[in-house]
């Protein structure tokens, strides 16, 4: 599992804007910069969609005045995230793609839900320098409470 101090791995993701397809890598995505990437097991699941990402949204001006830029991780596709990026407001908020849940295993925080759907992120949050981790909040199984947006933003 990933830990403070180590580089992010590198991955190519994909995502929509309104001007169309993108993709971009690790290095271009956080290096040079603080970046908080909080994951999610799923967007349009309950805690994720009333909770999670709806935390990041209305704190996002807080993070931007601390030069901070904000990533949400799911393994799901950028077709997907992109629409729950339009439902939740989240505009400023880079949504993060994980479709094969590559990025999500590199990390060593991923989980098998079996049927209900399949490999998924474990829920946390990171704080990362240049594209090295400086801080790490795991959830416990089933709980919200150290990767939620006021929590990170205390680390920030």
């Amino acid at each position: 599992m990933i830990k403070i101090g180590d580089k992010l791995p590198e991955q190519t993701f994909t995502f929509i804007t309104d001007a169309g397809k993108n993709s971009a890598d690790s290095a271009a995505l956080f290096g040079g910069k603080k970046v908080v990437i909080f994951a999610v097991p799923g967007a349009f699941t309950p805690t994720c969609s009333n909770a999670h990402l709806p935390g990041f949204v209305a704190l996002a001006d807080r993070f931007k005045a601390r030069g901070v830029e904000l990533f949400c991780l799911s393994v799901n596709d950028a077709f997907v995230m992109r629409a729950w990026q339009q439902v939740q407001h989240a505009d400023a908020i880079t949504m993060l793609a994980d479709g094969a849940g590559t990025f999500t295993q590199a990390l060593g925080l991923a989980k098998d839900t079996g049927d209900f759907g399949g490999l998924r992120a474990r829920r946390f949050a990171l704080v990362a320098e240049n594209g090295v981790v400086t801080a790490l909040q795991l959830e416990a199984p089933g709980k919200f409470e150290v990767s939620s947006a006021e929590a990170m933003l205390a680390l920030v």
